[in-house]
């Protein structure tokens, strides 16, 4: 492994944390600047293309409530916070400025556990930064007190 590659897998893990933190704080404007112009998220059935479509979703979150904290949920969700870790990731260099990951993850809300899956992603270099080009979350299990719905 190379100098170049060690650097790049840790700016596309710095990404990863991006997109976790930006979308736990509801944070549409942030949140749209990890993936590239023309990226897609692909959440359950439904796909979203293009940065304006991705910012349209995440808005519908809505924002924390009054008087809550920066780092707090969505008001929509109900909940008071929501953490997203990522754990196990693998991040494969198949080009210069390309790159595929599968990442695990789980979530944390109010009720504790709520769900956990993995990211399969695909990662594309602009200019200096590693952004996702392509996003699929998966679930792989829920909790029937889920904060997150089906």
């Amino acid at each position: 492994m190379t100098q170049e590659e060690l650097l790049a897998r840790e700016a596309i893990r710095y990404t990863m944390a991006c997109y976790n933190m930006a979308g736990d704080r509801a944070r549409a404007d942030e949140f749209v600047t990890v993936f590239t112009k023309d990226g897609i998220l692909e959440a359950g059935d439904t796909q979203y293309q293009g940065r304006d479509a991705i910012h349209k979703w995440m808005s519908g979150w809505g924002r924390p409530k009054a008087g809550a904290s920066a780092d707090a949920a969505p008001a929509k969700r109900g909940v008071k916070f929501v953490r997203h870790n990522i754990t196990t990731s693998q991040i494969d260099m198949t080009g210069p400025d390309t790159a595929t990951g599968r990442t695990y993850f789980v979530v944390f809300t109010d009720i504790g556990p709520d769900h956990c899956g993995y990211y399969s992603d695909t990662f594309r270099k602009v200019g200096d930064r590693w952004l996702i080009s392509h996003r699929k979350a998966r679930q792989d299990w829920r909790s029937p007190e889920s904060t997150f719905g089906t």
